[in-house]
């Protein structure tokens, strides 16, 4: 089952405590502090696995705990640090806090493993605290405490080219004529509930990674027919191409359609609009043209074709009858998409990092401080160069012993 989302618990491992112990063998005497320091708490780490293409499995389980460290031991013994947690992900996957929505890392464009959120550091055994003055201490510093946070995870299809449309106009059939992509086709609304992803490849040109995005109703842009789930899909495609059911086997107008479409896009996300945008004209095979007649002559005011390029070429986006079914004028719209991604940037769209953990306890303070009245007036009378001068006191004389 296909999952493009999820929310899920995550917590780094506690730092261990430092330990408190005493050097105690025979023959040695006043063996002083060696408690041992303890051990660092394990990491979140986010990491990209090729071989994934959905969040079904966060569906199952929600919760990811990292491991803690360990206390320090006597004899200086360090406590054993906590195995971190690799949390494996689909590439493409943007984490997000859930809280504000803000984006903490995207999964993409060579981000291929990040640290979400850091273990604890462990706690200094008393070992570190010894003085002159204080020789046995018996405090050890806490280690570090967790940090855990709620996060949506959301997978966005990374694609050059984006197959935008009403529901049924064709693009699954689309897809799966250019492509080894074998999406589900049938003839009812919202037959495909899952974007899927094919490889084009043309002979003397560029090939390219096609997107066929579940069809957009009006509305969409709202979440009405799910079109948050679809829109979050288009975002890091270069090309559109808007799939219409040039023959309006549903009542439809083509060109109503496609400025539908459009405005859903801008209502979503208006950067989407500067993208440049192809039309293919699907379903020529069944429209009805008089006799002797053919699709984009001119010559008839019915001829949906000329109507499309009348209403969308002036604005530098040119029109393409196909036919997904029989192929007709497929290879011609596909040559031209290669050429217009030569004029654009290829680099993958990456979102910007938003959202900076805030740990708490980064630097523990020592567990004690010693400051005394003694001390003080002792630096006190040394910074006056106040010394005591000692006083000789004669001994008395002993009762028994006699004056001659």
């Amino acid at each position: 089952m296909f999952a493009d989302s999820a929310k899920i618990f995550i917590k780094s491992g506690k730092g261990g405590d430092g330990h408190v112990s005493f050097r105690r063998e025979l023959y040695v005497a006043n063996g002083g502090p060696d408690g041992g320091d303890g051990g660092r708490g394990g990491d979140i780490i986010f990491q990209v696995d090729k071989g994934l293409n959905t969040l079904t499995d966060f569906r199952h389980v929600r919760k990811y705990i990292a491991k803690d460290g360990e206390e320090g031991g006597k004899r200086r013994c360090h406590g054993k640090d906590g195995a971190d947690l690799i949390i494996r992900v689909p590439e493409g996957t943007v984490i997000k806090d859930f809280e504000s929505g803000k984006v903490i890392a995207d999964m993409s464009g060579g981000n291929d493993r990040e640290v979400i959120l850091k273990g604890g550091k462990g706690g200094l055994g008393n070992m570190h605290f010894a003085t002159a003055k204080m020789q046995v201490p018996k405090y050890a510093q806490p280690g570090q405490p967790s940090q855990e946070l709620w996060v949506q995870l959301e997978l966005k299809v990374i694609a050059d080219v984006g197959l935008v449309g009403f529901p049924n106009v064709g693009k699954s059939t689309l897809l799966s004529r250019v492509s080894n992509a074998k999406p589900k086709i049938a003839n009812y609304h919202f037959t495909t509930l899952n974007p899927h992803l094919g490889v084009v490849d043309l002979d003397g040109a560029e090939g390219f990674v096609m997107a066929d995005i579940p069809g957009l109703i009006e509305g969409a842009s709202q979440g009405i027919g799910l079109g948050h789930a679809f829109l979050k899909h288009i975002e890091r495609t270069k090309v559109l191409i808007h799939v219409v059911d040039v023959a309006s086997t549903e009542g439809r107008d083509p060109i109503e359609d496609i400025r539908t479409i459009n405005a859903e896009l801008e209502a979503y996300n208006p950067e989407l609009l500067k993208r440049p945008q192809v039309i293919a004209a699907n379903k020529v095979d069944a429209v009805y043209m008089p006799d002797g007649q053919e699709e984009g002559d001119g010559e008839t005011d019915g001829d949906p074709i000329r109507l499309l390029k009348e209403a969308f070429e002036p604005q530098g986006i040119r029109v393409f009858a196909i036919s997904a079914v029989s192929g007709q004028g497929v290879n011609e719209l596909l040559y031209h998409v290669s050429d217009l991604l030569k004029t654009v940037d290829r680099t993958p769209v990456i979102f910007e990092k938003e959202f900076e953990y805030v740990y708490q306890g980064e630097n523990l303070p020592t567990p004690w401080s010693v400051t005394t009245k003694a001390s003080t007036w002792w630096k006190a009378r040394r910074s006056r160069r106040c010394w005591a001068t000692p006083i000789w006191i004669p001994r008395r004389a002993s009762p028994s012993s006699s004056v001659s």
